[in-house]
């Protein structure tokens, strides 16, 4: 974070001072709620969850080298307190991100957003200093965390912003108000929280309406192969470009396939010319992830050559997002257990399926939460098109989400033995452990709360016997 003394901080938060002997001490460091981060000069944001006080860790964190403490007590240490800790944190990433002057881009949509954040990082850093979300900390307190970490040397700030209703982007923007505003896609991820996809373009579409206008620099990035997306262009007064595979499209793909690996190759085409890309990454629904990072880029004066290079070399940056491990023996474990919903565990299969070519397939599934009355039928969608690509075997872990998808492909196709159902992560192992060969390619994958990391962890225990961590 920029240097602030601790009057500045307090005046901005409209917070209260507590055992400071010194006013104009500095915040030097990061500012940070997990007290095993606090160092010399830090900012400790003190929190109340439901297990945990971070006011409980004020003399630690002090005694580590935190300046002060931000909470809603004193502490007996030197604090700043508030009456509410998260408003107080937004306002401080307000104040910091309006100070930089940094040029800011925020995502979102139903699928891929740390994936498609991950690629602009990659690219715009090869431009300038680039600060951007670290793994999916895309919420009201990780979005603030984030923006924080900005410096002066700080040229573009890439913000991932996730919602679960109406009024949570537009909530996100107050706090660091973008000029270059981007949605993937509107999908069925959270549908039962919202209602239906039309409840989603609303809330998703709250970026695009909180973009300056055109003539002040705003810029609306969308996907021209998403009919509600494309719809939002109403919405804005901001500059559109649009992405995708339409001849419409400002930035768009030519001649996509797939290597034998299954990375995806493309002719990447924009105003500025066209260069070719070959991605390091797996699975053809990257293509419009890169899409969207080359229209970003673009706007922000890259070339097309230089925006090609830079998709071609980029990689993964966040955990268990298409993780590909080859063990010792020939096996290939892909790890995509961080999330899961219903257009990314299809574009999972198929990467899978192209992956695969020639050998064995395993589709490791779990649930899909937070699908409300549309969970069955997506569930049930799911195995019928694991059957149609011709996975050579579905696993289903679980409870009755599971057991619709195994249904799904029990009555899609004559499967017969070539899918099951297993109660638990600790059961599909024993399963793979026994019938796993040699060449084999397995794609773990289900919503973060099922935990079906530990199977893809499990897998790679090579020459061992453990059972998988409990949750």
């Amino acid at each position: 974070m920029i240097t602030l003394s601790l009057a500045e901080i307090a005046e901005v938060v409209g917070g209260r001072m507590h055992d400071i002997p010194d006013a104009s001490a500095e915040v030097t460091g990061p500012v940070v709620r997990d007290s095993r981060e606090a160092g010399p000069g830090s900012l400790f944001v003190a929190f109340v969850g439901e297990r945990v006080d971070g006011h409980d860790f004020a003399a630690q964190v002090v005694e580590a080298g935190a300046a002060a403490v931000l909470g809603s007590r004193p502490v007996g240490v030197p604090a700043i307190v508030v009456d509410d800790v998260q408003a107080a944190l937004g306002a401080l990433a307000r104040h910091v991100v309006r100070r930089l002057g940094t040029t800011l881009v925020a995502l979102t949509g139903s699928a891929g957003k740390t994936s498609t954040k991950d690629l602009i990082a990659q690219v715009l850093r090869r431009k300038a200093p680039t600060v951007f979300t670290p793994g999916s900390m895309n919420n009201e307190v990780g979005l603030p965390l984030t923006a924080l970490t900005a410096t002066d040397e700080t040229k573009f700030l890439v913000l991932e912003m996730g919602a679960r209703g109406i009024g949570h982007i537009r909530y996100l923007c107050e706090l660091t108000p973008p000029r270059i505003g981007l949605v993937l896609n509107v999908g069925s991820a959270h549908i039962g929280e919202f209602g239906g996809r039309e409840q989603i373009a609303q809330a998703k579409g709250e970026l695009v309406e909180a973009l300056p206008p055109a003539e002040e620099g705003g810029t609306a990035v969308l996907n021209a192969d998403d009919p509600l997306v494309r719809a939002m262009a109403s919405r804005t007064k901001a500059k559109v470009i649009l992405f995708g595979e339409s001849d419409e499209a400002d930035v768009r793909a030519e001649n996509v396939r797939l290597t034998d690996t299954g990375q995806p190759s493309f002719s990447l085409h924009t105003p500025s010319g066209a260069s070719d890309v070959t991605m390091r990454l797996y699975g053809e629904h990257h293509v419009s992830n890169a899409l969207a990072a080359a229209a970003v880029a673009h706007e922000l004066g890259m070339s097309a050559d230089e925006i090609a290079t830079a998709l071609s070399e980029a990689g993964s940056l966040s955990r268990w997002r298409m993780e590909v491990t080859e063990r010792p023996d020939g096996v290939t474990v892909v790890n995509d257990a961080y999330n899961a919903n219903p257009e990314s565990m299809k574009a999972a299969l198929r990467a899978l399926v192209a992956m695969g070519k020639g050998r064995r397939t395993w589709a490791v599934l779990g649930k899909m939460a937070e699908l409300g009355d549309e969970a069955l039928a997506e569930h049930d969608a799911v195995g019928r098109l694991a059957v149609r690509l011709n996975v050579s075997k579905l696993v289903a872990v679980g409870g009755r989400e599971a057991q619709w998808l195994q249904l799904g492909a029990y009555n899609e196709g004559s499967w017969g033995e070539e899918s099951v159902h297993v109660s638990d992560a600790q059961a599909a192992v024993d399963l793979l452990r026994s019938e796993l060969r040699p060449g084999d390619v397995v794609l773990v994958k289900a919503s973060r709360s099922v935990g079906l990391e530990g199977v893809a962890s499990a897998l790679l225990e090579t020459g061992t016997e453990g059972e998988v961590a409990a949750r």
